[in-house]
């Protein structure tokens, strides 16, 4: 069971409109590292869970707070698609959405400047679930397989990413109520960040999974003699000056090898011949010998 409350996490209030960066918002909210992806991929991760229940839990925790993330973007993105009630009449009419379409700026000349035009014609003025040019999220971007210790290393990446947009948008703009929003936002990514890490430390301390992961596949099943090889597959050797070209490997369980010219273990391939009436190009067979 879920329980909205009314109020939002945190300010999300522009201090004027902005139609452009309202697009440019979007990302933040249905891109692949947006806040659904996080959202979605946290709840499933959660929901699948069969580990001890205070994973199950911190991963419900950190889901459940993305909604809100969730809520805090796109109530800012529709709020910089209408008009500042602190402006008059005449700067709505030419900063705002609204005023565009009552008679300011023409709305064609609006939406050529860079807005996206699915907020005018789609939504009517309200946030999408949608990237910033205008690409439908999709479940794709989520990630959530069963096994914790790869789904959290993954929710660093995603917090990773997701941090780095934002705080890319940061300086995207000088507004400083979307300013104080993302810089919410950023902190919040820090923390999440931090989080995974802990919980990946953790798991791995509670005996659950270690490197390599998963740590269960049977080892001799696996062909050893490539477990921990650096193949060089670029001119140059600069990549062999790297701590993962020697020395112990970072599970213990092995020393990294430099391979400075890997040759190629397998034959050309030669592919057979297929059903005739897929119509493909094929080798012509060899006619029987007349003679």
């Amino acid at each position: 069971m879920y329980l909205h409350v009314k109020e939002t996490a945190f300010h999300c209030k522009p201090e004027k409109p902005d139609p452009v960066y309202a697009k440019q918002l979007q990302e933040l909210i249905g891109g692949q590292w947006g806040e659904i992806s996080v959202m979605l991929g946290y709840m499933f991760q959660a929901w699948n869970s069969r580990g001890p229940i205070k994973y199950r839990d911190m991963t419900f925790d950190i889901g459940t707070e993305e909604i809100g993330h969730v809520e805090m973007l796109a109530t800012m993105v529709a709020r910089l698609l209408e008009r500042s009630p602190v402006e008059d009449q005449e700067n709505a009419a030419k900063d705002s959405l609204v005023g565009a379409v009552m008679g300011g700026a023409r709305v064609e000349d609006v939406i050529m400047a860079g807005m996206s035009p699915q907020h005018f014609i789609v939504s009517g003025g309200g946030a999408m679930p949608v990237d910033s040019q205008g690409n439908r999220w999709t479940a794709d971007y989520i990630v959530a397989s069963g096994n914790l210790l790869a789904d959290f290393r993954f929710n660093v990446t995603a917090e990773s990413q997701g941090r780095l947009q934002a705080a890319r948008l940061y300086n995207m703009t000088d507004d400083p109520g979307v300013k104080e929003m993302l810089s919410y936002l950023i902190a919040r990514d820090t923390m999440h960040q931090n989080q995974w890490l802990a919980a990946i430390a953790e798991l791995e301390a509670d005996g659950l999974d270690e490197t390599p992961c998963p740590a269960n596949f049977p080892r001799e099943l696996e062909n050893q003699e490539f477990s921990y090889k650096f193949l060089n597959h670029s001119a140059g050797t600069e990549s062999a000056e790297g701590r993962w070209a020697s020395g112990p490997t970072p599970d213990g369980k092995g020393n990294f090898e430099y391979v400075a010219e890997p040759p190629a273990l397998g034959p050309v391939p030669d592919l057979g011949m297929t059903d005739p009436r897929l119509y493909g190009t094929q080798k012509v067979p060899t006619p029987p010998d007349a003679s």
